[in-house]
């Protein structure tokens, strides 16, 4: 009852404002909203779309109850949300790298943390990464580093790491730096060991140079050779220069000449060293050197002398007959020998005539020591003389 009174009080009322019960907002829907009666100062009446809608959801309902309260001085609009901004977000610091980006860099051991050599890459990008080489210049070349002193204080080093790396790649580089004076037998030994695993050696003789090997083979990964290879062209002219500039004194300024003077290279090749000497600018030393290097032959022979051992004069005497060649036939006696025949075989006659005259008196020591007579003697002279 008192309910019902304080629902009709409104109207003989003007200053009491009307607050909707939870019933009315949330309960009935459009019924209770039909059976209110505020005065519309206070609940203004919902508009047409939606009062339609007004009994399909609870939410919508609510929203156009207190739809009022926005006129009010006590309403301020929320804030408006954050907008989502455009620029990259900085990487983590424990964030892999791509594939990309491992790719085109150099890939550095974590066993090369605090080398100075890596301060001097510079022309080329570089990450660590878990690997077993060094560094990883491509996809089938690597390298290892290593320094003469730290090759004194482990000899074994060297070997153990590159039998580390197996197989796996193609082009493996061992990039020695020399950091010490006497570099003779640390070099050799790493030179052995580069030779017998099949390893490329590169000699650095300071961080510098070494950072720079890198970063070229890097930056030469996916070249062909012909981007290092000498260009020449296919005109006459730029193969005869080239021809002609590959004998040693002979410049481009010497090519014109003879190209001027003989027209070509069939007759440079046959002209004499007279001719070679009249063209202006051409001296002595370039002639030579010209005519030497057409008129020599590829292979060179040295013949060699066939030494002729004679006989000895005692053989000759006791047979009587001439020396015979292999034929059977006597040799006939040349007067034109040379001089160094002659002096050959007076040498060996003489030292035959030493060694028969020392023989002679071994037998007679023998002979006297051994008191036999001299039918003894005689028959040692004999075996002497059948020796000689």
């Amino acid at each position: 009852m008192d309910g019902e009174q304080g629902r009709q009080r409104p109207d003989s009322g003007k200053n009491l404002i009307k607050i909707p019960s939870y019933q009315e907002v949330f309960g009935n829907g459009a019924a209770a909203s039909s059976s209110s009666s505020t005065p519309s100062s206070y609940n203004p009446p919902l508009p047409s779309a939606a009062a339609a809608a007004a009994g399909s959801s609870s939410s919508s309902s609510f929203s156009e109850a207190f739809s009022f309260l926005k006129s009010s001085e006590f309403y301020s609009p929320p804030p408006p949300p954050p907008q989502p901004s455009t620029s990259p977000r900085p990487p983590l610091a424990g964030a892999t790298t791509t594939p990309s980006q491992s790719k085109n860099s150099i890939l550095v051991s974590n066993r090369q943390k605090g080398n100075p050599l890596l301060k001097h890459i510079r022309n080329a990008r570089w990450t660590f990464a878990d690997i077993v080489p060094d560094y990883v210049i491509g996809q089938s070349s690597c390298a290892l580093y290593i320094s003469l002193r730290y090759h004194l204080l482990h000899p074994d080093y060297l070997y153990y790491r590159i039998r580390e790396l197996q197989k796996n790649f193609k082009l493996r580089v061992i990039l020695c730096h020399i950091d010490i004076e006497d570099v003779v037998k640390p070099l050799h030994e790493i030179t052995r060991t580069s030779l017998l695993h099949d390893c490329t050696l590169l000699c650095g003789w300071s961080l510098e140079e070494c950072g720079r090997y890198l970063e070229t083979i890097k930056v030469f990964e996916n070249k062909p050779a012909d981007s290092i290879r000498e260009h020449t062209d296919n005109d006459y002219l730029s193969r005869f220069t080239h021809a002609l500039t590959s004998i040693r004194r002979v410049n481009k300024t010497d090519v014109i000449t003879l190209g001027s003077s003989f027209g070509s290279l069939s007759r440079i090749m046959d002209a004499s060293m007279e001719e070679l000497a009249r063209c202006p600018g051409i001296g002595e030393r370039k002639v030579k050197r010209l005519h030497d290097t057409f008129h020599e032959p590829f292979k060179r022979v040295t013949p060699r002398p066939n030494l002729v051992v004679p006989d000895t004069p005692d053989r000759e005497k006791a047979s009587g007959q001439p020396s015979s060649t292999n034929d059977g036939t006597p040799e006939k006696s040349d007067t034109s020998k040379n001089k160094k025949g002659s002096d050959v075989k007076s040498a060996l006659t003489a030292a035959f005539a030493k060694y028969s005259e020392k023989v002679r008196s071994q037998g007679r020591d023998a002979a006297h020591e051994a008191g036999e007579g001299p039918s003894s003697s005689t028959m040692e002279g004999d075996k002497t003389k059948q020796l000689d």
